[in-house]
């Protein structure tokens, strides 16, 4: 049987840099199992199948795996399958929002046109939930491969979710982010002591006036992603710790960048708008790029 599926670099406005998925057109008759084979197969951070939609108000329904498991909402596959869907026509030129049924519920996404050419994306998240702080910060550390005095101080090492629970790390320098190293023994430690598992989100908040506001990487072995180029359900709760915890404020919140991926080789850029009313967050966004590299058919 022959699948057809195009090859996206997300996240950037760059091939061969980004974070690369695999987009299946057509996913139906498909079992889970299969699925979960071919995303290992493709061995990318995710894969995504894409259906007929099963929920009123969505547009399509679509699966998204990592080689290691089913997620119930992932950024980066939500914006590069916009760009597939507006590549083939699914998306109409000039259509303005797009909704897709994921694990989490309706996602929207708001786009942005050039002429009949998809520029941008803006993928809506759930408003945000905060966990508890992480006291135990050797294992963090070992976790990641650093010292606790590269963890940056009076900030919590917290868990955050805007769909997808991540373990948010602030770390002291940008070099010590560089440094950081992901030790799956010592992960599975971490996880087990705190009774969730969970990626881990570590993060340095850039000088004001950078062209970046923070830069960051990701690292999940238990979900088959030894480090992640770039993390768009993670960066949706990125904005809003920023922004709990007074990092970032006023109308810099809703034009946040992180930068992702660039010690594996794959620079990508992730954009954040975060909409607060009072001390309530009221709208996270997580927007950006993508570019078509590959199209194909796996024959199984």
């Amino acid at each position: 049987m022959s699948l057809s599926f195009l090859q996206y670099d997300v996240f950037t406005d760059e091939a061969l840099t980004g974070n690369q998925l695999a987009v299946f057109l057509d996913g139906r008759g498909f079992s889970t199992e299969r699925m979960q084979a071919i995303a290992r197969e493709m061995n990318f951070s995710e894969s995504t199948f894409i259906l007929p939609p099963e929920a009123a108000g969505t547009d399509v329904r679509m699966r998204i795996f990592t080689p290691a498991n089913e997620l119930p909402m992932a950024g980066h596959p939500t914006i590069g399958s916009t760009f597939a869907l507006a590549h083939t026509g699914t998306i109409s030129a000039g259509q303005s929002r797009f909704a897709f049924g994921l694990g989490v519920g309706p996602v929207p996404v708001d786009l942005e046109w050039d002429g009949d050419r998809l520029r941008f994306a803006w993928m809506t998240q759930l408003k945000p939930e905060f966990g508890p702080a992480i006291e135990v910060l050797d294992a963090v550390a070992a976790a990641i491969g650093l010292g606790t005095d590269d963890l940056a101080p009076d900030l919590p090492i917290q868990q955050v979710s805007t769909g997808l629970p991540f373990l948010f790390v602030p770390i002291r320098s940008r070099d010590a982010v560089d440094r950081a190293s992901s030790d799956v023994s010592a992960h599975r430690r971490l996880m087990s002591s705190i009774g969730v598992d969970l990626g881990i989100f570590l993060f340095a908040v850039l000088p004001p006036g950078s062209p970046v506001t923070a830069y960051s990487r990701m690292f999940a072995p238990t979900f088959g992603m030894v480090e992640d180029p770039a993390t768009g359900s993670a960066s949706g709760a990125l904005g809003c710790y920023l922004v709990r915890h007074g990092l970032v404020t006023g109308e810099a919140a809703r034009q946040m960048v992180s930068l992702q991926g660039v010690v594996m080789g794959r620079p990508s850029r992730i954009h954040i708008s975060i909409d607060s009313r009072g001390d309530e967050i009221v709208s996270v966004k997580v927007g950006g790029t993508a570019v078509l590299v590959a199209r194909g058919e796996l024959l199984v």
